[in-house]
């Protein structure tokens, strides 16, 4: 089965929620964990713990596993594995972006299926252009994998690049909409290739001319509910395509611990009113 069926399955049964799992020092310290990677491996498995059946997905941020060195990557490697052992997809937020045999080196760590740090999807940054992100999204298609393009970011920089117009008249995020939804094209129920796009970018999508909904993919999105977009939010910057986007929620379920079940009503308050706002 692709990954776009497999995320939409799951969508569709226990909603759009997509959990972060960022545990980064200051979080650490409020759950009364040290600095350690031991205490990233703890970390992960009370959040994956209380995430299973009550969410799409999570997304487990590489940076705060990889500032610990090789130990940090084996709690990363014990994460991965044990949400595949829950049945939970992943979506690992590591944004890499290069070329050639890089990307390719790249897309074999995090895509291939056995490998130590495999993944069901990756966050990937289109760009050095977006075709150097080709043998991510061939090992994608080959492996049954997904990959999710940066596109619309919400951090106050994004606009430099991403709203800037490119030698084809169009704006740098339009352009890679386009191309996404040439991958994508004739997917049911959705397609492999999806994009980042914040809650929180107002009226850009239109005012750059980007369709979501001819994209035909997920759209994983940061900034709904707690950091600002409500109904109104998501209609101007999502449409029609408000049916496929999951919603990333980090600080608003990962406060509620360190106690398992605090962190599961988390994620079922999380998920129902993702649910609530996506309707």
């Amino acid at each position: 089965m692709t990954f776009g069926a497999r995320l939409a399955a799951a969508m569709d049964q226990h909603g759009p929620l997509c959990v972060g799992i960022d545990p980064h020092p200051g979080l650490l310290e409020a759950w009364g964990l040290p600095d350690t990677a031991d205490s990233l491996r703890d970390f992960g498995d009370r959040v994956l713990e209380a995430s299973a059946g009550e969410c799409a997905a999570v997304k487990p941020n590489a940076a705060f596993f990889e500032r610990h060195g090789s130990a940090g990557m084996a709690a990363l490697e014990h994460l991965l594995g044990r949400a595949r052992e829950l049945g939970i997809l992943t979506v690992l937020d590591a944004k890499r972006g290069d070329i050639g045999s890089t990307m390719q080196g790249y897309a074999d760590a995090f895509l291939k299926q056995g490998a130590p740090l495999e993944a069901d999807s990756l966050t990937v940054s289109p760009y050095l252009g977006f075709g150097s992100l080709k043998p991510a999204f061939d090992l994608a298609r080959e492996h049954g994998k997904g990959v999710f393009v940066l596109a619309l970011t919400s951090n106050p920089e994004g606009p430099e690049v991403q709203h800037a117009i490119g030698s084809d008249g169009r704006a740098v995020a339009a352009t890679v909409a386009e191309q996404a939804a040439q991958l994508n094209s004739g997917a049911s129920p959705m397609g492999d290739v999806g994009l980042v796009v914040g809650a929180t970018v107002g009226d850009a999508v239109q005012r750059l001319g980007i369709d979501l909904d001819r994209v035909n993919g997920p759209i994983l999105s940061p900034g709904v509910g707690a950091q600002g977009a409500g109904p109104a939010e998501l209609s101007l910057v999502f449409g029609n395509a408000r049916r496929r986007v999951l919603v990333n929620q980090s600080r608003g379920v990962l406060n509620a611990g360190p106690e398992v079940e605090k962190l599961r009503e988390a994620v079922i308050e999380a998920s129902h009113a993702a649910r609530t706002i996506l309707r």
